[in-house]
């Protein structure tokens, strides 16, 4: 499975940015998908996912200003993210799990895309 993640960058606080995430390599609808990150001194650590159906769950941290969306045709992921914050910025990295549910766990992360939020 190939993870090729892009959209990230440079935002004020208070902005907004979508990353995008074109997966390859095994039937994308069957799975689900996630985004992960990781902050400077941090762990990595889970943001949102989505199941095969559309179902999808989120960490406390973005609840209410992250949203997660795929579009099966297309192969791809999105992360749509508001009211950033300067406690956002980390690399951000697509994940496929290894199942139809997040809750199989991440099994491939693509390389990552820095988003850098200033306040």
């Amino acid at each position: 499975v190939q993870l090729q993640a892009s959209g990230g960058g440079l935002v004020q606080a208070g902005g907004s940015l979508r990353l995008s995430c074109a997966a390859s390599g095994r039937t994308f609808s069957a799975y689900a998908m996630g985004w992960f990150r990781q902050a400077p001194g941090k762990e990595r650590e889970f943001v949102v996912g989505i199941n095969w159906d559309g179902k999808t769950s989120d960490a406390d941290s973005v609840k209410g200003r992250f949203t997660i969306s795929r579009d099966n045709a297309k192969s791809t992921v999105y992360l749509q993210m508001n009211s950033l914050d300067p406690e956002d910025t980390a690399v951000y990295y697509c994940a496929a799990y290894r199942g139809p549910s997040v809750s199989t766990g991440a099994r491939y992360f693509g390389q990552g895309t820095l988003v850098t939020v200033s306040s």
